[in-house]
């Protein structure tokens, strides 16, 4: 709109100063068309200017022609094709006229929907960027679900969109409402919906054994149709706007604590869209009534998964090792993964029990579950000495009866001895064993006195090694002869009464 006075100065300069139209409309400061328009209703007729020819009229054809068989060719396709047909100008010109001349789906119009009171629910998730949890950078997610006749909403956080969070989100909706909508409507998720092909829809089974347990109807929007579930879309914008924008929270607890009294509170407290003159809190009100009861017990809100349990004792479940007993390596279980809590089960039976971890790489570990493996592997470890023993002296078997019946310590025997072999070889060994036994001696100390003996009888050196700094020198100690020092013990008196031995009068007689 312009004023009279703008008006009038176009037509006193037009007339009067007999200026051109782009002169009045530089001078003014406006549109040439707006002078055009002005003069035009004072009956002047408009002055048409004489329009250049463009380099590109000869191709507009060809252009025309293309897009109406092929509506959604890209312009930079359309500019190779015009310039191999001989097109001098630049891509920017012929962007132009494509866009000008593609031919545009006519737009559709919508019924506005509305539901009666407890009839339909709608759920979704939306994105609320990242939470860093240890090692571990999570996805935080919000689960919001919409009734949509008294519009209330139902918001929890987590931190996936897994089956556990899924189911546990829907449980704790019904529960927060203290009822259910008959129909809940879904995008397609992974979590509702596994495959779709038109019309065939092939639902997740435990999102079904979900519906039949509180007997609703799921039912999944039309594929590319956001407005059939517009309500919980409206819901995350509001979300996002209302409660999340500038928020300040310490954890995941905390920022459910504050959404379930946001839901509670100021989401209740504005205008219904269904009926203006009262709030949401008033319409929920009329619509709990309308609402299916709950039953008795609620779903199990877990995720089941197989796993198996690898040559180490843990089972690997979102990014974290959870310890199971040793007994079940290289075996298949299912974990059974609630928010809080991961419990692990062998067919029916109930073997592990960790509180949940959302960080990455860490062992949670039961201490049981690692004593009884150190255990094991000791009680393994001294099953390898006896069969290595039994291997190399198959007399062993009989030695280490007796001396269990004896009360000694297995462990202890079957190291010494097993230090023994090495040092002795396995014939000596046995030997040594034999005569233990026939001696009704069945322990390591008879066997090594023994082994001593025939040592010595063979006047070997002692099976003793002595490491040095320097690894390739080697040297075997060999013990002294000690038979001369036996003569000392024979003991003489010499002339003055003193005690001297024979050894010592020898010398002396030879001196004289």
């Amino acid at each position: 709109m312009i004023t009279k006075q703008l008006e009038a100065d176009i037509l006193r300069y037009h007339h009067v100063e007999q200026w051109g139209v782009h002169t009045i409309a530089r001078q003014l400061h406006i549109h040439h068309d707006t002078v055009n328009r002005v003069l035009a209703q004072a009956g002047m007729p408009r002055i048409q200017r004489a329009t250049r020819s463009s380099i590109i009229e000869p191709y507009l054809p060809f252009i025309t022609e293309t897009l109406d068989k092929h509506p959604t060719l890209t312009a930079a396709r359309l500019f190779h094709m015009a310039t191999a047909r001989g097109y001098p100008g630049g891509q920017t010109l012929l962007r132009a006229w494509v866009a000008e001349l593609r031919p545009r789906a006519a737009p559709e119009a919508y019924l506005r929907l509305r539901t009666l009171p407890g009839e339909q629910g709608q759920v979704d998730w939306g994105a609320f960027g990242y939470l860093t949890i240890g090692k571990a950078k999570r996805p935080l997610v919000g689960f919001v679900m919409v009734l949509s006749w008294s519009r209330a909403i139902f918001l929890r956080f987590y931190l996936n969109q897994r089956m556990e969070s899924f189911l546990h989100g829907h449980v704790s909706a019904f529960a927060a409402w203290g009822g259910l909508p008959r129909t809940l409507l879904y995008d397609n998720l992974k979590s509702a919906v596994l495959e779709r092909q038109g019309d065939a829809i092939r639902f997740h089974p435990t999102l079904l054994e979900l519906s039949a347990h509180y007997h609703f109807e799921p039912r999944p929007v039309a594929v590319a149709r956001g407005n059939e579930k517009g309500r919980v879309e409206r819901a995350i914008r509001y979300i996002r706007d209302s409660f999340f924008a500038g928020r300040q929270w310490t954890d995941l607890d905390d920022l459910n604590a504050q959404a379930a009294q946001w839901c509670a509170e100021q989401a209740m407290r504005r205008p219904c869209p269904e009926d203006k003159g009262m709030s949401v809190k008033q319409a929920f009100a009329q619509e709990q009534p309308q609402l299916m009861k709950l039953p008795e017990n609620p779903f199990p809100a877990e995720d089941i998964v197989a796993v198996n349990v690898p040559k180490t004792p843990y089972v690997r479940y979102d990014l974290n090792d959870y310890s199971v007993p040793h007994a079940l390596v290289r075996k298949t279980v299912s974990v059974h993964a609630s928010q809080s809590q991961v419990r692990i089960m062998d067919r029916n039976a109930v073997i592990a029990v960790h509180a949940r971890s959302y960080g990455k790489g860490e062992q949670i570990e039961n201490p049981d579950h690692v004593a009884e493996l150190v255990a094991h592997k000791r009680q393994a470890r001294h099953h390898r000495g006896q069969d290595r023993l039994a291997h190399a002296v198959p007399l062993s078997s009989t030695f280490l009866e007796a001396a269990v019946q004896r009360h000694y310590s297995l462990s202890v025997i079957v190291r010494d001895l097993l230090s023994l072999l090495g040092d002795y070889g396995a014939s000596e060994l046995a030997q040594a064993m034999q005569n233990a036994l026939e001696r009704d001696v069945p322990h390591p100390n008879a066997v090594r006195q023994m082994l001593e003996q025939r040592r010595e009888l063979r006047q070997q050196p002692p099976p003793v090694a002595i490491p040095l700094s320097n690894p390739k020198a080697q040297i075997v100690v060999r013990p002294a002869n000690l038979s001369d020092y036996d003569q000392l013990s024979n003991v003489s008196h010499d002339s003055s009464g003193h005690e001297v031995s024979s050894s010592a009068l020898e010398v002396q007689h030879d001196a004289r």
